[in-house]
């Protein structure tokens, strides 16, 4: 067998956990073009086909999965022994995989959790995706549902509640005008909501969450978004009640076997404490900042 550059079985653990080209051109730099064909090639390559490819994304095939198996055994133990060659926290790394908002909080929040005295180093992926930690791809994420597997430890740390936005002090957008995330891209439920109970209303479709709040705030017209998003931005204000059936619990997410590393520890507290202080504005009791 034609030996294979690891190079191109990342790119493959990208489209398999991203869910397609999209989200693994934006994770590599690569176009999605680029993507496609070096994954045609690895299948030539295995002699397997790893993908089924359709209108809404790349799901893997029973070699598919059974790759990513093996390559996530090989990442986790890559993971030990790199943690085994440092030897020190001083070069440690923590990653914290996130969806879109949570995302932008931590962001905004980030002296909080890495403060100036901290060793160790943080690399904060942010995708809609849910967020894998068997095989230690990530050590710490979030989860919008109590995680099934056996070798996670978790944290609930609150409800997250959401409601529709639209631009303060401009022309009323009307009832008319909603904006939506792409059918591609709306894997969440509350992305996936304007397109299931208001097809014929939306205006613009974008390909990433984080463009909702831009669109909203010029006034394109109305968004759903998190209550802890909408609501600390003054120059929004909702079009409406919450979306009762879009609320749900969130919980912090870390590896049994890595949680009491030092550094995780300390990072999850701080995410904690963090979110915690924002427990009001998550679950949409409190609207406004400093209220």
């Amino acid at each position: 067998m034609k030996n294979i550059a690891w190079d191109s079985y990342q790119l493959f653990l990208q489209v398999a956990r991203l869910g397609g080209l999209t989200g693994a051109a934006s994770a590599s730099g690569l176009s999605p073009a680029t993507i496609g064909r070096r994954m045609l090639v690895l299948e030539e390559d295995l002699g397997r086909p790893l993908f089924h490819r359709s209108q809404t994304g790349y799901t893997l095939t029973g070699d598919g999965k059974a790759l990513l198996d093996h390559l996530g055994e090989l990442e986790s133990a890559s993971r030990k022994v790199d943690i085994w060659r440092r030897g020190t926290a001083s070069d440690a790394l923590v990653r914290i995989a996130v969806g879109t908002w949570n995302g932008w909080l931590l962001a905004e929040n980030f002296p909080a959790i890495r403060q100036e005295r901290d060793a160790f180093r943080i690399d904060l992926f942010i995708a809609e995706q849910r967020a894998s930690l068997a095989h230690r791809e990530s050590d710490i994420g979030m989860r919008a549902f109590e995680p099934e597997e056996l070798n996670l430890a978790t944290s609930l740390v609150g409800e997250v509640a959401y409601a529709p936005f639209r631009a303060r002090n401009t022309v009323d957008a009307g009832p008319e005008r909603w904006l939506a995330v792409d059918r591609e891209n709306a894997i969440s439920a509350y992305l996936r909501w304007p397109h299931e109970h208001l097809p014929g209303r939306i205006i613009a479709t974008v390909n990433r969450p984080r463009s909702l709040r831009d669109l909203a705030l010029a006034g394109a017209g109305i968004a759903v978004l998190p209550c802890f998003v909408g609501d600390l931005e003054p120059r929004l204000q909702r079009a409406g009640e919450e979306i009762v059936e879009l609320r749900h619990r969130q919980w912090i997410v870390m590896n049994n076997d890595d949680r009491h590393r030092p550094e995780i520890r300390t990072v999850v507290d701080r995410m904690k404490t963090l979110f915690k202080a924002h427990r009001e504005l998550f679950d949409g009791t409190r609207s406004r900042r400093g209220s």
